[in-house]
Protein backbone atom coordinates (compact mmCIF):
# COMPACT_ATOMS: atom_id res chain seq x y z
CA UNK A 1 0.00 0.00 0.00
CA UNK A 2 2.96 2.56 0.94
CA UNK A 3 4.06 2.21 -2.74
CA UNK A 4 0.66 2.56 -4.15
CA UNK A 5 0.53 4.96 -2.54
CA UNK A 6 4.17 6.89 -3.85
CA UNK A 7 3.98 5.67 -7.58
CA UNK A 8 0.27 7.14 -7.61
CA UNK A 9 1.34 10.18 -5.80
CA UNK A 10 4.44 10.54 -8.18
CA UNK A 11 1.79 9.65 -11.52
CA UNK A 12 -0.49 12.45 -10.53
CA UNK A 13 1.75 14.96 -10.03
CA UNK A 14 3.46 14.01 -13.42
CA UNK A 15 0.91 13.92 -15.44
CA UNK A 16 -0.94 16.85 -14.28
CA UNK A 17 3.07 18.74 -14.83
CA UNK A 18 3.37 17.42 -18.24
CA UNK A 19 -0.28 18.12 -19.50
CA UNK A 20 0.32 21.77 -19.04
CA UNK A 21 3.97 21.51 -19.47
CA UNK A 22 3.72 20.63 -23.22
CA UNK A 23 2.01 24.07 -24.29
CA UNK A 24 5.34 25.16 -22.35
CA UNK A 25 7.58 23.87 -23.92
CA UNK A 26 5.79 24.17 -27.59
CA UNK A 27 5.53 28.54 -26.44
CA UNK A 28 9.37 28.54 -25.77
CA UNK A 29 8.64 29.49 -21.91
CA UNK A 30 9.23 26.07 -20.57
CA UNK A 31 11.82 27.75 -17.42
CA UNK A 32 8.90 29.71 -16.35
CA UNK A 33 8.14 27.09 -14.37
CA UNK A 34 11.21 26.87 -12.59
CA UNK A 35 10.49 30.26 -11.71
CA UNK A 36 6.87 30.23 -10.85
CA UNK A 37 8.28 26.69 -8.43
CA UNK A 38 9.83 28.72 -6.75
CA UNK A 39 8.78 32.71 -6.89
CA UNK A 40 5.25 30.90 -5.54
CA UNK A 41 7.39 30.60 -1.91
CA UNK A 42 6.54 34.66 -2.05
CA UNK A 43 2.94 33.83 -2.43
CA UNK A 44 2.39 31.31 0.44
CA UNK A 45 4.51 33.17 2.80
CA UNK A 46 2.29 36.53 2.36
CA UNK A 47 -0.83 34.16 2.50
CA UNK A 48 0.36 33.04 5.84
CA UNK A 49 1.33 36.43 7.19
CA UNK A 50 -2.43 38.02 6.66
CA UNK A 51 -4.29 34.62 6.79
CA UNK A 52 -2.37 32.50 9.38
CA UNK A 53 -3.18 29.71 6.70
CA UNK A 54 -0.48 27.44 5.20
CA UNK A 55 -3.07 24.72 3.90
CA UNK A 56 -6.71 24.80 2.07
CA UNK A 57 -7.73 26.95 -1.00
CA UNK A 58 -6.51 30.63 0.36
CA UNK A 59 -2.56 29.77 0.18
CA UNK A 60 -3.52 28.23 -2.85
CA UNK A 61 -4.70 31.35 -4.33
CA UNK A 62 -1.77 33.15 -3.10
CA UNK A 63 0.65 30.63 -4.49
CA UNK A 64 -1.28 30.95 -8.05
CA UNK A 65 -1.18 35.16 -7.66
CA UNK A 66 2.55 34.91 -7.07
CA UNK A 67 3.00 32.72 -10.05
CA UNK A 68 0.90 35.29 -12.03
CA UNK A 69 2.86 38.05 -10.45
CA UNK A 70 6.17 36.18 -12.00
CA UNK A 71 4.89 35.87 -15.56
CA UNK A 72 3.40 39.43 -15.49
CA UNK A 73 6.70 40.86 -14.18
CA UNK A 74 8.75 38.48 -16.97
CA UNK A 75 7.08 39.62 -19.61
CA UNK A 76 7.14 43.13 -18.52
CA UNK A 77 10.90 43.22 -18.49
CA UNK A 78 10.96 41.62 -21.61
CA UNK A 79 8.90 43.99 -23.30
CA UNK A 80 10.91 46.91 -22.64
CA UNK A 81 13.40 45.82 -24.40
CA UNK A 82 16.40 46.17 -21.78
CA UNK A 83 16.48 42.90 -21.06
CA UNK A 84 16.31 39.66 -23.36
CA UNK A 85 13.58 37.12 -22.00
CA UNK A 86 16.03 34.79 -20.34
CA UNK A 87 17.74 37.85 -18.34
CA UNK A 88 14.28 38.66 -17.13
CA UNK A 89 13.00 34.95 -15.37
CA UNK A 90 17.02 35.10 -14.03
CA UNK A 91 16.10 38.95 -12.70
CA UNK A 92 13.00 37.94 -11.68
CA UNK A 93 12.30 34.52 -9.92
CA UNK A 94 15.70 34.31 -7.14
CA UNK A 95 13.96 38.12 -6.21
CA UNK A 96 10.73 36.75 -5.16
CA UNK A 97 12.00 33.51 -4.05
CA UNK A 98 14.84 35.48 -1.81
CA UNK A 99 12.27 37.43 -0.73
CA UNK A 100 9.69 34.65 0.50
CA UNK A 101 12.87 33.42 2.30
CA UNK A 102 13.28 36.64 3.87
CA UNK A 103 9.80 36.73 5.30
CA UNK A 104 10.23 33.17 6.13
CA UNK A 105 13.17 33.53 8.30
CA UNK A 106 11.47 37.01 9.99
CA UNK A 107 8.14 36.02 10.36
CA UNK A 108 7.72 32.67 10.37
CA UNK A 109 10.56 30.45 11.78
CA UNK A 110 8.11 28.70 13.46
CA UNK A 111 5.61 27.87 11.31
CA UNK A 112 5.66 24.44 8.85
CA UNK A 113 6.90 26.54 5.64
CA UNK A 114 10.48 24.97 4.84
CA UNK A 115 12.72 25.43 1.60
CA UNK A 116 14.19 22.28 1.86
CA UNK A 117 10.96 20.84 1.87
CA UNK A 118 9.44 22.86 -1.10
CA UNK A 119 12.50 22.42 -3.45
CA UNK A 120 13.11 18.62 -2.57
CA UNK A 121 9.85 17.06 -1.95
CA UNK A 122 8.65 14.23 0.64
CA UNK A 123 7.28 11.34 -1.79
CA UNK A 124 8.25 8.84 0.51
CA UNK A 125 6.13 10.25 3.71
CA UNK A 126 3.18 11.08 0.95
CA UNK A 127 1.38 7.78 2.79
CA UNK A 128 1.54 9.15 6.35
CA UNK A 129 -0.52 12.25 5.97
CA UNK A 130 -4.04 10.31 5.18
CA UNK A 131 -7.87 10.95 5.29
CA UNK A 132 -10.46 8.89 5.80
CA UNK A 133 -13.31 8.41 2.79
CA UNK A 134 -15.35 5.76 2.76
CA UNK A 135 -13.41 3.43 5.59
CA UNK A 136 -10.41 3.85 3.18
CA UNK A 137 -7.12 5.99 4.47
CA UNK A 138 -5.92 7.67 1.45
CA UNK A 139 -3.18 10.18 1.34
CA UNK A 140 -4.04 13.69 1.31
CA UNK A 141 -1.89 14.68 -1.81
CA UNK A 142 -3.44 11.58 -3.91
CA UNK A 143 -6.63 13.47 -3.47
CA UNK A 144 -5.34 17.15 -4.42
CA UNK A 145 -3.63 15.86 -6.68
CA UNK A 146 -6.05 13.99 -8.45
CA UNK A 147 -8.19 17.35 -8.43
CA UNK A 148 -5.62 19.35 -9.73
CA UNK A 149 -5.09 16.64 -12.79
CA UNK A 150 -9.27 17.02 -12.94
CA UNK A 151 -9.06 20.44 -13.25
CA UNK A 152 -5.97 20.35 -15.94
CA UNK A 153 -7.50 17.80 -18.18
CA UNK A 154 -10.77 19.39 -18.10
CA UNK A 155 -8.75 22.88 -19.01
CA UNK A 156 -6.89 21.12 -21.80
CA UNK A 157 -9.67 19.65 -23.66
CA UNK A 158 -12.25 22.18 -23.55
CA UNK A 159 -9.90 24.64 -24.82
CA UNK A 160 -8.04 22.23 -27.24
CA UNK A 161 -7.97 23.98 -30.33
CA UNK A 162 -7.69 27.64 -29.10
CA UNK A 163 -4.61 26.11 -27.02
CA UNK A 164 -3.22 24.93 -30.50
CA UNK A 165 -4.41 27.89 -31.72
CA UNK A 166 -2.72 29.97 -29.81
CA UNK A 167 0.59 27.69 -29.00
CA UNK A 168 1.63 27.76 -32.70
CA UNK A 169 0.49 31.18 -34.07
CA UNK A 170 -0.72 33.79 -31.22
CA UNK A 171 -1.50 36.36 -33.77
CA UNK A 172 -4.06 34.72 -35.72
CA UNK A 173 -5.38 33.41 -32.71
CA UNK A 174 -5.85 37.06 -31.28
CA UNK A 175 -7.38 38.02 -35.02
CA UNK A 176 -9.64 35.26 -34.76
CA UNK A 177 -11.07 36.77 -31.41
CA UNK A 178 -9.49 33.31 -29.39
CA UNK A 179 -7.71 35.59 -26.47
CA UNK A 180 -4.58 33.98 -26.51
CA UNK A 181 -3.01 36.08 -23.84
CA UNK A 182 -5.90 35.28 -21.38
CA UNK A 183 -5.19 31.56 -22.45
CA UNK A 184 -1.77 31.92 -21.64
CA UNK A 185 -2.25 33.32 -17.89
CA UNK A 186 -4.88 30.57 -17.35
CA UNK A 187 -2.61 28.19 -17.81
CA UNK A 188 0.21 29.70 -16.24
CA UNK A 189 -2.40 30.34 -13.45
CA UNK A 190 -2.92 26.40 -13.49
CA UNK A 191 0.74 25.50 -13.45
CA UNK A 192 1.13 27.64 -10.57
CA UNK A 193 -1.72 25.94 -8.43
CA UNK A 194 -0.34 22.50 -10.10
CA UNK A 195 3.33 23.47 -8.38
CA UNK A 196 2.07 24.00 -5.07
CA UNK A 197 0.07 20.98 -5.12
CA UNK A 198 2.91 19.08 -5.55
CA UNK A 199 5.50 20.57 -3.51
CA UNK A 200 4.61 18.76 -0.58
CA UNK A 201 4.96 15.59 -2.47
CA UNK A 202 7.46 15.78 -5.06
CA UNK A 203 9.17 19.53 -4.57
CA UNK A 204 9.91 21.74 -7.11
CA UNK A 205 12.74 20.03 -8.57
CA UNK A 206 10.78 17.13 -9.63
CA UNK A 207 8.14 19.37 -10.33
CA UNK A 208 10.09 21.10 -12.92
CA UNK A 209 11.81 17.77 -14.29
CA UNK A 210 7.99 16.87 -15.41
CA UNK A 211 6.88 19.88 -16.34
CA UNK A 212 9.53 20.24 -19.26
CA UNK A 213 11.47 16.54 -19.48
CA UNK A 214 8.66 14.26 -20.71
CA UNK A 215 7.17 17.07 -23.48
CA UNK A 216 10.60 17.74 -24.56
CA UNK A 217 11.10 14.11 -25.16
CA UNK A 218 7.90 13.24 -26.99
CA UNK A 219 8.55 16.20 -28.81
CA UNK A 220 11.68 14.35 -30.27
CA UNK A 221 9.60 12.02 -31.56
CA UNK A 222 6.45 13.07 -33.12
CA UNK A 223 5.35 16.70 -34.56
CA UNK A 224 1.49 15.90 -33.77
CA UNK A 225 0.44 18.12 -30.78
CA UNK A 226 -2.11 15.21 -29.45
CA UNK A 227 0.59 12.74 -29.80
CA UNK A 228 3.25 14.88 -28.05
CA UNK A 229 0.37 14.96 -25.20
CA UNK A 230 0.09 11.76 -25.04
CA UNK A 231 3.53 10.30 -25.15
CA UNK A 232 4.30 13.40 -22.40
CA UNK A 233 1.81 11.78 -19.96
CA UNK A 234 3.35 8.47 -20.58
CA UNK A 235 6.73 9.08 -20.07
CA UNK A 236 6.38 10.79 -16.66
CA UNK A 237 3.92 7.62 -15.63
CA UNK A 238 7.45 5.16 -16.71
CA UNK A 239 9.45 7.32 -14.83
CA UNK A 240 7.58 7.47 -12.05
CA UNK A 241 7.21 3.78 -11.79
CA UNK A 242 11.06 2.94 -13.05
CA UNK A 243 11.98 5.84 -11.00
CA UNK A 244 10.38 4.09 -7.50
CA UNK A 245 11.48 0.10 -8.39
CA UNK A 246 15.23 1.65 -8.92
CA UNK A 247 15.48 3.96 -5.91
CA UNK A 248 14.04 1.77 -3.72
CA UNK A 249 16.63 -1.21 -4.56
CA UNK A 250 19.66 1.27 -5.00
CA UNK A 251 18.00 2.74 -1.36
CA UNK A 252 18.55 6.12 -2.90
CA UNK A 253 16.06 9.57 -3.18
CA UNK A 254 12.86 8.19 -4.67
CA UNK A 255 12.09 11.96 -6.10
CA UNK A 256 15.89 12.39 -7.05
CA UNK A 257 15.37 8.51 -8.83
CA UNK A 258 12.08 9.46 -11.03
CA UNK A 259 13.64 12.98 -11.83
CA UNK A 260 16.97 10.95 -13.56
CA UNK A 261 14.12 8.68 -15.35
CA UNK A 262 13.05 11.80 -17.16
CA UNK A 263 16.44 12.45 -18.25
CA UNK A 264 17.09 8.58 -19.09
CA UNK A 265 14.49 8.56 -21.54
CA UNK A 266 15.70 11.71 -23.04
CA UNK A 267 18.98 11.03 -23.60
CA UNK A 268 17.76 7.73 -25.65
CA UNK A 269 15.14 9.97 -27.48
CA UNK A 270 17.34 12.25 -28.19
CA UNK A 271 19.98 9.40 -29.31
CA UNK A 272 17.50 6.90 -31.17
CA UNK A 273 14.83 9.13 -32.26
CA UNK A 274 13.78 7.76 -35.96
CA UNK A 275 14.04 11.75 -37.58
CA UNK A 276 15.41 13.83 -35.02
CA UNK A 277 17.91 12.12 -33.03
CA UNK A 278 21.45 12.23 -33.01
CA UNK A 279 22.06 8.78 -34.86
CA UNK A 280 19.46 9.76 -37.31
CA UNK A 281 21.07 13.09 -38.30
CA UNK A 282 24.21 11.16 -38.44
CA UNK A 283 22.65 8.43 -40.69
CA UNK A 284 21.30 11.14 -42.58
CA UNK A 285 24.93 13.17 -42.78
CA UNK A 286 26.63 9.73 -43.68
CA UNK A 287 24.16 9.41 -46.19
CA UNK A 288 24.32 12.79 -47.60
CA UNK A 289 28.15 12.53 -47.88
CA UNK A 290 27.57 9.73 -49.95
CA UNK A 291 25.60 10.84 -52.47
CA UNK A 292 27.75 13.98 -52.94
CA UNK A 293 31.14 11.61 -53.18
CA UNK A 294 29.53 9.16 -55.72
CA UNK A 295 28.71 12.36 -58.00
CA UNK A 296 32.01 13.43 -57.76
CA UNK A 297 33.14 9.93 -58.43
CA UNK A 298 30.44 9.79 -61.84
CA UNK A 299 32.35 13.49 -62.55
CA UNK A 300 35.44 12.11 -62.29
CA UNK A 301 34.97 9.05 -64.37
CA UNK A 302 32.77 11.39 -67.28
CA UNK A 303 36.26 13.29 -67.34
CA UNK A 304 38.30 10.51 -68.11
CA UNK A 305 36.09 8.61 -70.58
CA UNK A 306 37.24 7.75 -73.46
CA UNK A 307 40.82 9.46 -73.14
CA UNK A 308 44.05 7.93 -73.20
CA UNK A 309 44.40 8.14 -69.30
CA UNK A 310 41.51 6.11 -69.05
CA UNK A 311 43.43 2.95 -68.12
CA UNK A 312 44.79 4.79 -65.20
CA UNK A 313 42.33 7.22 -64.13
CA UNK A 314 39.21 5.41 -63.56
CA UNK A 315 39.93 2.98 -61.19
CA UNK A 316 39.45 2.14 -57.74
CA UNK A 317 43.21 3.09 -57.23
CA UNK A 318 42.96 6.39 -58.44
CA UNK A 319 40.03 7.53 -56.60
CA UNK A 320 41.69 6.90 -52.93
CA UNK A 321 45.50 8.26 -54.63
CA UNK A 322 43.54 11.80 -56.57
CA UNK A 323 40.55 12.22 -54.22
CA UNK A 324 42.36 11.36 -51.00
CA UNK A 325 39.62 8.99 -49.99
CA UNK A 326 40.14 6.03 -47.44
CA UNK A 327 40.02 2.26 -49.02
CA UNK A 328 36.59 1.78 -47.07
CA UNK A 329 35.10 4.89 -48.46
CA UNK A 330 36.10 4.32 -52.09
CA UNK A 331 34.84 0.70 -51.45
CA UNK A 332 31.41 2.06 -50.43
CA UNK A 333 31.32 4.76 -53.05
CA UNK A 334 31.78 2.11 -55.83
CA UNK A 335 28.72 -0.33 -54.07
CA UNK A 336 26.67 2.53 -53.93
CA UNK A 337 27.27 2.96 -57.67
CA UNK A 338 26.91 -0.06 -58.60
CA UNK A 339 24.04 -0.95 -56.36
CA UNK A 340 21.91 1.85 -58.59
CA UNK A 341 23.47 0.79 -61.52
CA UNK A 342 25.13 3.76 -62.32
CA UNK A 343 28.88 2.46 -62.65
CA UNK A 344 30.06 -1.45 -63.41
CA UNK A 345 33.35 -2.61 -62.09
CA UNK A 346 35.17 -4.49 -65.34
CA UNK A 347 38.29 -5.64 -63.32
CA UNK A 348 39.78 -2.93 -62.17
CA UNK A 349 38.05 -0.67 -64.77
CA UNK A 350 35.34 1.43 -63.43
CA UNK A 351 32.68 1.94 -66.71
CA UNK A 352 29.78 4.42 -66.80
CA UNK A 353 26.57 2.74 -67.29
CA UNK A 354 23.80 4.79 -69.33
CA UNK A 355 22.39 6.23 -66.10
CA UNK A 356 25.76 7.12 -64.80
CA UNK A 357 26.55 8.83 -67.56
CA UNK A 358 23.44 10.72 -67.78
CA UNK A 359 23.92 11.50 -64.18
CA UNK A 360 26.90 13.38 -64.88
CA UNK A 361 26.48 15.49 -67.57
CA UNK A 362 23.42 16.41 -65.71
CA UNK A 363 25.70 17.39 -63.06
CA UNK A 364 28.38 19.60 -65.73
CA UNK A 365 25.38 20.98 -67.47
CA UNK A 366 24.16 22.58 -64.15
CA UNK A 367 27.75 24.11 -63.38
Amino acid sequence: MIAVSIILTGVLASASAALLGTFLVLRGSAMLSDAISHSIVFGIILVWLVTRQVSGPIPVLGAAFAGVLTVLLTQWLAQSQLVRMDAAIGLVFPALFAAGVLLISLYAREVHIHTDTILLGEIGFVWLNTISLAGWEIPVSIITLGLVLTANLLFVGFFWHPLKLATFDPALAAALGLFPSALYYALMTLTSITAVAAFDAVGAILFVAFVIVPPATAYLLTQRLWLIVCLAVGFSTAACISGYALAVYWNVSIAGMMASMTGVGFALALLFAPQQGLLAQMLRRKKARLEHDCRVMLAHLLTHQGTPQVDEENTQAALTQHLNWPQSHADAIIKRGIDHALIEKNGNLLRLKPAGEAAARELFARR
